[in-house]
């Protein structure tokens, strides 16, 4: 047993002697792979998605050193045709990359690489000729055992997003082991990468053009295995006793290929574990480089950071991403990102124009969670850009005038933010208000929740504003109109009992009617402070 070369299955062991969600189908996957032309795989996910566990998982599964059939026995796999054809049948070259960066000199890495594997090869099979490079010395290795290897490197894009000075040379490593199709097919079985970033590009295509690639943003059959599914975390709250309802809001809203319900499994084993639901990418090294992306002046990007904060969806295109972390041509690369970052989530949408088979796919991209949310909503007031500055400001105030009954200093307010490049191109109807109140109020969104048309009493509130907890803010209901009284707007919140959902809540409500006379080009707003007990 090595470090390098058959690493044995003490990583999974440890694994899954904890809280264990079966993420076995996996290696169905993989074992489906091997013998064909589609045995070099490459996943892409966000950090904390559960990379490193899923390479352990593998390691243990085809690693000829041990014996892991107990691991596996319980777990899905154990039930496919395929569990005991490539149970412990493959030497196993396992290389972290994350963690060798931390063991030499970024200039040394390949040399470290290669020298490290062939010399745990020599330890185990003496006999095997050392070649005059890594390759030779693989295929020397197989000529004497008789069997092929299986290649897992997690992290693979570590030396990418990390020591860029050597980026030519780590990718010209990675195509003299994977590019030649005789070669590479006579030394491995399967190669599973894994990492947060696709394949670097070169030129339009990828630099390691052999391998199958599954990326967040497109991971077909391997959807399910990017993060947890709804059933997985519904069955760990059942066990644990753990409240559905706010693991959902905070941790789930990612929608990866057709799953519309991906949880991060990182976050959601550390409200299992402690019962509370609060961001945790704060101890990610993640979380410290959002600053330095939303502070990019690209094309617009400060105005789709400032609609995304908003709760809005925006247009992305993701095609021309060079799959790094220095190469921005455009605002869409700096989006594009974040969606590898696990910031933003992503999914195409027919454009709805023509017969259902000629629609073109619009990609759309927005923040998934509450979690997610909160990192951006703490970025926000830390944002350098003047534009988001002075939005931040401007949102203060109106709150500070909201909850002081200013009724023409929020009038005013709406009005400068109509004025401004964050609202609609056309200010035509209620929509177009509400979308303008959500970019006014968007500082409100690290004190409060917000709900929109949320069905209370007899009607539907435009716009709420639940305070979070421990918040002594009272809560904030918004009333729409469009060329109709403000009077109006406030006596409807009455009539409909709109405040019925907050009467557990205890504290003050304030009522706030908003209108547009389109005739004018003017707002105007009426404010009104209750209790909900005389509600």
């Amino acid at each position: 047993m090595g470090t390098y070369l058959n690493p044995g299955n003490e990583g999974y062991t440890q694994i899954v002697r904890r809280d264990y969600v079966d993420k076995t189908g996996l290696i169905r996957l993989l074992n489906d792979a091997i013998g064909t032309t589609g045995n070099l795989i490459c996943t892409s996910r966000p950090r904390r998605f559960g990379k490193s566990y899923a390479a352990q998982m593998l390691c243990a599964y085809y690693d000829k050193s041990c014996d892991s059939r107990e691991l596996f026995w319980n777990y899905t796999i154990a039930e496919d045709p395929t569990f005991e054809t490539h149970l412990n049948k493959y030497d196993v070259i396992y290389l972290d990359m994350t963690n060798l960066l931390g063991k030499t000199k970024s200039e040394d890495l390949i040399s470290f690489i290669t020298h490290n594997v062939t010399q745990e090869i020599h330890g185990q099979y003496p006999d095997v000729r050392i070649g005059n490079s890594i390759d030779q010395t693989l295929i020397n290795a197989i000529n004497f055992t008789g069997n092929k290897f299986v290649m897992i490197i997690d992290e693979w894009d570590a030396p990418i997003r990390e020591t860029p000075e050597i980026e030519k040379e780590y990718l010209m490593f990675l195509r003299m082991l994977f590019k030649s199709s005789g070669t590479t097919s006579r030394i491995f079985a399967a190669v599973y990468m894994t990492g947060i970033l696709p394949i670097k590009k070169d030129g339009s295509q990828s630099a390691i053009s052999d391998f199958r690639e599954y990326t967040i943003l497109d991971p077909m059959q391997y959807a399910e295995y990017v993060g947890f599914t709804e059933e997985e975390v519904s069955q760990l709250c059942k066990e644990k006793n753990r409240n559905f309802d706010l693991m959902k809001s905070w941790y789930d809203g990612y929608t990866v290929g057709d799953r519309h319900s991906i949880y991060n499994p990182y976050s959601v084993m550390c409200a299992i574990e402690s019962g509370k639901y609060r961001s945790y990418w704060k101890k990610t090294s993640a979380a410290e480089t959002l600053l330095t992306y939303i502070d990019m002046d690209r094309d617009g990007l400060q105005n789709d950071i400032a609609r995304l904060i908003a709760g809005e969806k925006i247009e992305v295109n993701t095609d021309m991403f060079q799959n790094d972390v220095k190469t921005f041509r455009s605002k869409d690369d700096v989006l594009t990102l974040l969606i590898h970052l696990g910031y933003l989530t992503y999914e195409e949408i027919p454009d709805g124009y023509g017969s259902e088979e000629d629609q073109y796919l619009v990609g759309y991209a927005w923040i998934p969670n509450e979690e997610v949310r909160n990192e951006f909503d703490m970025i926000l007031r830390k944002a350098r850009h003047t534009m988001l500055i002075d939005l931040v400001k401007r949102s203060d105030q109106l709150l500070t005038d909201t909850l002081n009954g200013n009724e023409s200093a929020v009038a005013e307010a709406i009005e400068n933010v109509r004025d401004t490049s964050y609202a609609p191109t056309f200010y035509n109807d209620e929509q177009s208000l509400r979308y303008a109140i959500k970019m006014a109020y968007i500082s409100c969104v690290d004190q409060y929740a917000r709900v929109e048309e949320l069905p209370s009493g007899h009607g539907i509130a435009d716009v709420v504003f639940v305070p979070k907890r421990n918040s002594t803010l009272p809560a904030i209901l918004v009333e729409l109109k469009w060329d109709k009284p403000a009077e109006g707007a406030l006596a409807q919140i009455k009539n409909k009992n709109y405040p019925s959902f907050l009467k557990g809540y205890g504290g003050d409500i304030v009522l706030v009617g908003i209108t547009y006379d389109e005739k004018t080009k003017k707002h105007s707003c009426k404010i009104e402070r209750v209790q909900t007990e005389i509600i």
